[in-house]
């Protein structure tokens, strides 16, 4: 491709949405640089002037051009690095769908999930109780696949690779019982599966240091959940 292209990604250790760009960019072998933001603290003058709108990672840089939102990211890297393992599905419909479970995944999972770890007494039991609800949606999609993607890791297994390594965080933080490997066997499968991929494990961040992280963050926040 000639000249080397500057691919860098502007992140935080714990967030699951920088993960996404990573595990992304490592199946299309595509190299880039990151760097750690300090989301607490003063932020980098490069984040405010690549992503000024929302100052928040992750932030995707290729040849000096910013890209911001995890899922669009996500999507501009399928679009630009089309040699190798493609991400999103080829068929219209199923790339619809995929898009749609995406946000799906986000807007009745990540948050729900995150606010009833954080939260106490009846919040956190309607809060767990509905993210568990939503979980039986992706064990309908998923039944006889292994990953969303079919055989392969795709667009979809990205978008909620969190559950994989940061849903059982969260349970023990937050004291509550979501995933039911019993109830939910297609997405317990698919969860090691996930995990347990070579370009996924070794990126994934020590579990020790997230439940220290994110009972701090429940301190914190607590005070909003409840």
């Amino acid at each position: 491709m000639g000249e080397r292209e500057e691919v860098k990604i502007l992140g935080f250790w714990a967030s699951p949405f920088v993960h996404r760009v990573q595990w992304a960019l490592n199946l299309k072998g595509t190299h880039f640089d990151y760097a750690e933001e300090d989301l607490w603290g003063e932020k980098s003058a490069l984040l405010l002037s690549t992503n000024p709108v929302h100052k928040q990672v992750p932030v995707l840089i290729h040849n000096a051009k910013p890209v911001v939102d995890s899922l669009l990211i996500l999507e501009y890297i399928d679009d630009t690095w089309t040699h190798r393992h493609q991400i999103l599905p080829t068929d219209p419909y199923d790339r619809a769908m995929a898009r749609f479970w995406a946000k799906f995944g986000d807007e009745k999972l990540l948050g729900p999930a995150f606010r009833a770890m954080c939260s106490s007494s009846e919040k956190k039991v309607m809060g767990a109780n509905s993210v568990a609800e939503s979980l039986e949606f992706l064990e309908g999609v998923l039944k006889g696949k292994k990953f969303f993607g079919v055989e392969n890791i795709g667009y979809l297994d990205i978008a909620l690779g969190w559950l994989a390594y940061m849903l059982e965080v969260w349970e023990e933080v937050g004291s509550m019982k979501i995933m039911d490997a019993n109830k939910f066997p297609c997405l317990a499968n698919w969860m090691k599966s996930f995990v347990d991929h070579p370009l996924i494990k070794d990126s994934l961040p020590p579990r020790d240091k997230m439940v220290v992280y994110f009972e701090e963050r429940c301190k914190i926040l607590a005070s909003l959940f409840n």
